[in-house]
């Protein structure tokens, strides 16, 4: 390799980003209101700017130049010029340094110092001044990579979305206390790939793994000298390059790794990613990327008031996704993520963002007409928070066929049923068969709706029954931070207890509604922790906490409570694989019928008889019974689920056909015994408190049914 030159040839507009072709790298960044902007060369530790180089060449709004004799681990920024002019929307500001918006990768930390702003903090004038001081010194610095090599033996395991079994988890927190793991690697992407994290999800039934944000995130000030940190990364500084910490070694390829392994265990992975703001909130936030690039252009600026930012995220700021090139550079990221990661599918936070033109939401807006009709990204899966802080922005079940949303009505109806509340019936009946009332329109199927009793986001599932209000005094915000009403109950008494009749019914009603998620129709997603009993004592807003309150305790698993519910979950997950009634794709109305007399589902009440106006109005806790039955081949798998969330055992009687029913499941029961006589005709049974039962008609009986009819 030659050395390099001391002066830019012109190079090329596209691709942009700094991307090497084995004789040099050329350099393209986005910016149309810039006059000028500077590369600015580091040395390998990123502490001195060894040279600075006039990007020579400007076309269609693209500032490029090309560095002969450049290789992969060259350190750069940018600076960029142009009018620093706020009411009109421009903070252009060369003394501070920049990242490339496309940079692949990032090396070194942030590092807060009043000079990372472009005005003067201390200034009457406030964002209206302007601050000369150099910005360098705090910034990481961007590191050209070599273009990323193609494993043609990774094959994506592209599980049938009725298939789809989703966990939720954090990087970070899956490892940094698994005893088993390697103190090096942990909160790394090597501990992804662990033999144990492999076991562990495979042994679970789990088929996609969604982590909490990988892309290069901050930790805003604010929280620094609160004594907190960003730990679930929903604060995104580089839409391209690896959360630097996760990078463990140092090494992006520690990633390919790890998707690797977990897609040969025939596991997916999904990620978390974050469009619809930045880590530069609003007009008194940092200059670290985009707002210096061309802040009139990234950002959705308040008409006639171009000085401060729309906030339809809460964030502080808001991306514009209207504008073709902000545009451009998501869906650039998206296949960056889904090409050189062979990443199989993506959760987009606070989606509704993404799908705002001007006007408000548009489900055929410019960015999702874009993505549905992409060749690479339609293939992947792709899930949508459905709502925002904004104007309108709840929008469940209004996203375009093909997505997958979050169905918080479920995780809501859920809680609220196993709690006692009165009069769930109707509701709860819907969300198990597939929330129709929301997502049954314009062909989608059952899978769209994301079922969830816990996420990241509130308490966990053990948190769910021990507490009713939050306890968030951990996040140093006067507890007033996090959802105020859960639809929670401790049944006796706030957190912890030694109470044995206590933690026996939170264990009991843990398991009801666990087996609500995994039986119902749609997808199911499992919080990581909540299948050995995780919690987080009550806070229900752990965003800031990187410490043991979050990371996931392991040593649980090695309890007899987290054994069980191990177990517990691990068979849910069995018997919606065993059983195709239990995880349809089309949504199930009672029109069709799989045999005479047998449609596809009905529900009954505790006497065996379709449920009448009058039943789904009951007050109280009364039992629930749902019959789902659907082809299988040369039989009919038919199912009935019973849900008793009373406080008092209750007996049943079955609903026809009458024949050789086999009990699957008995959710008061942690741990699944095989009847003696598994070939015993039942008529009814005793439903204990708080719990569900599962069971089966045998497939032989009603094909003699069939064929005697």
């Amino acid at each position: 390799m030659s050395a390099v030159s001391d002066s830019l040839e012109p190079g090329a507009p596209y691709p942009l980003g700094a991307t090497y072709d084995g004789c040099g790298v050329n350099f393209a960044v986005f910016s149309a209101n810039a006059t000028r902007i500077d590369l600015c060369l580091f040395d390998r530790k990123g502490r001195r700017e060894v040279a600075r180089h006039r990007l020579p060449e400007y076309t269609d709004e693209v500032w490029h130049g090309y560095l002969p004799g450049a290789s992969p681990g060259l350190l750069y920024g940018y600076r960029a010029f142009g009018p620093h002019d706020p009411h009109e929307g421009h903070r252009f500001n060369p003394h501070k340094l920049l990242i490339d918006p496309y940079a692949r990768e990032l090396t070194g930390e942030l590092r807060w110092t009043d000079a990372l702003f472009g005005y003067r903090l201390n200034s009457p004038r406030t964002d209206l001044s302007f601050d000369r001081r150099d910005s360098a010194s705090a910034m990481p610095k961007c590191r050209v990579i070599a273009p990323h090599v193609h494993w043609p033996d990774d094959h994506r395991p592209n599980i049938p979305p009725e298939d789809v079994i989703v966990m939720e988890a954090h990087l970070k927190g899956l490892s940094m206390r698994h005893p088993d793991m390697p103190p090096a690697i942990r909160g790394t992407f090597q501990a992804l790939s662990h033999p144990r994290i492999v076991e562990h999800l495979t042994k679970l039934g789990v088929t996609t793994l969604e982590l909490l944000p990988l892309q290069a995130f901050v930790t805003d000030r604010f929280l620094i000298e609160r004594g907190v940190t960003n730990y679930w990364g929903y604060n995104t500084l580089a839409f391209f390059a690896p959360h630097p910490a996760y990078m463990g070694r140092g090494e992006t390829e520690d990633f390919r790794a790890a998707i690797r392994a977990l897609h040969a265990a025939g596991i997916e992975v999904v990620m978390d990613v974050v469009y619809n703001h930045t880590c530069e909130g609003n007009e008194l936030g940092p200059t670290l990327c985009y707002r210096g690039l061309d802040n009139a252009s990234y950002y959705r600026l308040v008409p006639e008031d171009e000085r401060h930012y729309i906030n339809d995220t809460g964030c502080g700021n808001t991306l514009d996704l209207s504008h073709p090139r902000v545009l451009q550079m998501v869906l650039d990221s998206l296949r960056h993520w889904a090409g050189a990661f062979n990443i199989d599918g993506f959760r987009f936070d606070l989606a509704t963002i993404l799908g705002r033109e001007s006007y408000g939401y548009d489900q055929n807006s410019g960015f999702l007409d874009a993505l549905m009709q992409d060749p690479i990204l339609r293939t992947r899966k792709l899930i949508a928070e459905p709502w925002d802080p904004g104007p309108g922005g709840y929008q469940v079940g209004n996203f375009p066929p093909g997505f997958h949303e979050w169905n918080d009505r479920f995780r809501d109806t859920t809680r609220r049923f196993w709690r006692e509340d009165e009069r769930q019936q109707g509701d709860m009946a819907t969300r198990l068969s597939g929330s129709g009332d929301i997502f049954d329109h314009r062909g989608r199927r059952a899978w769209t709706s994301v079922n969830f009793v816990t996420a990241h986001d509130g308490f966990t599932l053990m948190d769910t029954v021990s507490y009713e209000t939050r306890h968030n005094e951990a996040n140093r915000e006067d507890n007033l931070d996090g959802a105020r009403d859960n639809h929670t109950r401790n049944w006796g008494v706030e957190g912890p207890t030694d109470d044995a009749t206590i933690i026996e019914k939170r264990d009991r009603i843990r398991r009801a509604m666990m087996a609500t998620l995994l039986l119902a129709h749609g997808t199911p997603m499992i919080l990581a922790g909540d299948e050995f009993g995780q919690t987080q004592n009550g806070n229900n807003n752990a965003y800031c906490q990187d410490n043991d309150l979050s990371w996931l305790d392991w040593s649980l698993t090695q309890t007899p409570r987290g054994q069980d519910m191990l177990d517990f979950v691990a068979r849910l997950t069995l018997l919606r694989r065993e059983h195709p009634s239990l995880r349809a794709q089309r949504y199930m109305h009672g029109r069709h019928a799989p045999l005479p007399d047998l449609p596809d589902i009905a529900w009954f009440n505790a006497a065996g008889q379709p449920m009448s106006v009058d039943n789904w109005n009951e007050g109280g806790q009364p039992l629930l019974g749902l019959r789902r039955a659907i082809e299988d081949g040369d039989s009919i798998d038919n199912t009935y689920m019973i849900l008793n969330p009373g406080d008092a055992e209750a007996s049943c009687a079955l609903p026809p056909p009458a024949g050789t029913w086999r009990l699957l499941l008995d959710s008061a029961r942690p741990r699944h015994t095989e009847p003696e006589d598994p070939a015993t005709e039942l008529h009814s049974l005793t439903v204990a408190a708080h719990s569900v039962l599962l069971l089966q008609l045998d497939p032989a009986t009603i094909t003699r049914k069939s064929e005697n009819g």
